[in-house]
């Protein structure tokens, strides 16, 4: 690794080290450094325990315990310098255990974590938002498998072959390397995927997703089956048309396609009366970027031209700025003739973003 040096238009080598010779400690360095960073992982987290030993009959400690965005529980075990050889033994174990969980017990799991930290949010509410959910009869939990995430600087052959078994048949497992770094009095850390590699990740999840199929119901094999044709067709279409914006999303079996920016997504989403883009504030608890943003409402709107919905959405965490059409006005959705939705996305979204990411940029600095 290099750091760039724009004064002398040149890169400055980087020296690779170990944890322990920067006497780093598992628990109380990487640990912390993930719970603080999920996104680190390369995707969204939710973490909601550390150091989880709520098994029955046994003391056993996972290390961090996170949900993601489809509402399955992330196993997360995190080894410094070497993965040792039973760390798969011991995260499958782990899993196991967490596989009996339902939602009432994962909520009360994450209040804790929550209390622990003098947090006042509500546990539930909390989840919800993050799965940007807004009926409480849709919050469900751990309904399929669980995964199995590692981090270590270095794995042994066992370790990295076992893996590979598991990929094979189905058991969802990541291994990512976490290497620091330094130059002068400078530290870096550097988490990159391993296994699976990240560009063939996409068609491991699709090759998965067929394996399941016939173990689903016929409605819920084509519901999902046809939401990820329509996301994979619709992340093409938007890549055609010079977007890069979704180029690192994995698709999934959901009713929504997004991408960060700051505290807020932008959203492509299929609703229950019809389609939207979006400014989505996923903790606005207090209604500050939101009400930042609506202090430019005039502005926005008369660049957009036509008419924006704003959602405070008070008795929520989260908040939104949506343009929406509604669904009839393509008639049904199984037709599968998607490019005129896919047309509507891309247009409103260059007229919403090109509006409204400068105003959220300039927000933001102002929030800090």
């Amino acid at each position: 690794m290099y750091k760039i040096n724009t004064t002398t238009n040149s890169i400055e080598k980087l020296e690779e080290r170990l944890f322990g010779d920067l006497s780093f400690r598992e628990r109380d360095h990487l640990q912390e450094w993930i719970a603080k960073n999920p996104e680190s992982l390369n995707e969204e987290l939710l973490i909601i325990q550390k150091e989880f030993s709520g098994f029955d009959d046994t003391n056993e400690r996972l290390d961090l315990l996170a949900l993601d965005k489809d509402g399955n529980l992330v196993i997360i075990e995190n080894k410094l310098d070497d993965s040792g050889r039973d760390v798969v033994w011991q995260a499958l174990k782990y899993t196991s255990y967490c596989s009996t969980l339902i939602t009432k017990q994962i909520i009360k799991i994450y209040q804790e974590y929550l209390d622990a930290n003098s947090s006042s949010e509500d546990a539930r509410i909390s989840i919800m938002n993050f799965l940007q959910i807004e009926d409480e009869s849709e919050l469900f939990l751990n309904t399929k498998d669980q995964r199995i995430v590692f981090v270590a600087n270095h794995y042994r052959k066992e370790v990295t072959s076992t893996v590979l078994w598991l990929l094979d048949h189905d058991i969802q497992v990541q291994c990512f390397r976490a290497t620091p770094y330094s130059r002068d009095e400078q530290l870096f850390l550097q988490i990159e995927q391993i296994i699976p590699v990240p560009e063939t990740k996409e068609l491991m999840v699709s090759i998965s997703e067929k394996k399941k199929e016939s173990k689903k119901s016929d409605v819920v094999k084509d519901s999902e089956a046809r939401l990820v044709r329509f996301w994979s067709q619709f992340k093409q279409s938007f890549s055609d048309s010079g977007h890069d914006y979704l180029d690192r999303i994995s698709i999934r079996p959901r009713y929504y396609i997004g991408f960060g920016k700051g505290g807020a997504m932008f959203n492509f989403v299929i609703g229950r009366t019809g389609y939207r883009v979006e400014l989505y504030f996923v903790n606005d608890e207090n209604k500050t970027s939101f009400d930042a943003m609506y202090k430019h409402k005039d502005k926005i709107e008369d660049s957009i031209g036509t008419g924006l919905i704003w959602q405070r959405l008070d008795n929520k965490k989260a908040s939104r700025i949506k343009i929406e059409i509604s669904g009839d006005d393509w008639g049904d959705f199984y037709r599968e003739d998607w490019s005129e939705r896919f047309n509507w996305y891309i247009g409103t979204f260059d007229k919403f973003y090109g509006v409204v990411f400068p105003v959220w940029e300039k927000v933001q600095k102002n929030l800090k």
